[in-house]
């Protein structure tokens, strides 16, 4: 695998990480900002689908983070 392959892969990481723990925040605080009680009552129905997505976005960070520190640190 070339350098080019893995910075890309490693932005690639990124990128899906940061947007699924916006996803997963942007559902999680829906209820409390949406000023429509039809949308706070739909966002209130979904919030493990909000949890779920906040989750895999800090795992998908953490797993981008060990990647990074682990290719500085390498011999």
């Amino acid at each position: 695998m070339t350098s080019h392959d893995k910075r890309t892969q490693d932005s690639e990481l990124l990128l899906k990480g940061a947007v699924c723990a916006l996803i997963g925040a942007i559902i999680l605080l829906a209820p409390y900002l949406a000023r429509s009680p039809d949308v706070r009552e739909l966002m209130a129905q979904v919030y493990l689908a909000g949890w779920f997505a906040l989750v895999l976005g800090g795992a998908l960070l953490v797993r981008y983070g060990i990647r990074r520190w682990g290719g500085r640190h390498r011999p």
